[in-house]
């Protein structure tokens, strides 16, 4: 049985186990196409070591359910936000989590930036393959960019002191970084720039099969670090 034949019926079951264990209600197109990006993901993943996790039930636990976890916090934020909101997610790599927040949430356009071009190129594949209009993959550095986004978001990126003083100027006023780790991460909070970003909410996250620490550490930027001519 080849890795791609074994990622759909195989993991259909195990998937809308952990759907209903983290109280993720969605329908049988998204959980196809959650099926179909992790067959994507194996494709590429041959050619452009997309990701170190290659056994397609780990890759649905560490890759596809550690990414999903974090999808019910982000919709009652964005819940709050008006209906034009924007994601950025920075560093996607093979597409964790912001493939997943595409399928997930269509009403949010998710661009996905990484400097690494294969990277950003299979995310226009995904975007295409799965039929997802609201996702965008770009091929830049994030200190390029300017935003304004309403989430910015990263899993196993940098340090949260790279991460929001690199991604500052994307971020709008009233934005919020969502920032994915495993145990809460005191030593990265407390080196954080004063000037930059404060964290306002440590989020626990408990991964369906995953016998680890997870949490999403919520930051909001410094409104005195506005136009402070950060690089």
């Amino acid at each position: 049985m080849t890795q791609e034949s074994a990622s759909s019926p195989d993991l259909a079951l195990p998937l809308q186990q952990g759907l209903n264990a983290l109280g993720l209600a969605l329908s049988s197109a998204q959980q196809q196409s959650l099926l179909d990006f992790l067959a994507l993901l194996q494709k590429w993943n041959k050619v452009y070591n997309l990701t170190a996790v290659r056994n397609p039930q780990e890759m649905l636990t560490h890759h596809l359910l550690d990414s999903l976890a974090a999808v019910p916090p982000l919709q009652r934020h964005l819940a709050r936000r008006p209906a034009d909101a924007r994601l950025l997610d920075v560093g996607c790599g093979g597409g964790l989590p912001g493939v997943v927040f595409a399928i997930c949430c269509p009403q949010l356009a998710v661009h996905c930036v990484d400097t690494v071009a294969k990277k950003a190129a299979f995310i226009q594949q995904a975007a295409a393959s799965l039929r997802l209009p609201n996702l965008t993959g770009i091929h830049a550095r994030v200190e390029s960019l300017t935003g304004p986004y309403a989430v910015v978001s990263s899993r196993a990126f940098a340090a949260l002191a790279d991460f929001t003083v690199w991604s500052r100027p994307a971020i709008a006023a009233d934005g919020v970084w969502l920032a994915m780790k495993g145990k809460r991460p005191e030593e990265e909070i407390a080196a954080l720039d004063a000037h930059v970003a404060e964290v306002f909410h440590v989020e626990p996250l408990a991964v369906p099969g995953l016998d680890a620490e997870r949490c999403i550490v919520w930051l909001r930027p410094v409104p005195s670090a506005q136009g402070a001519g950060l690089h």
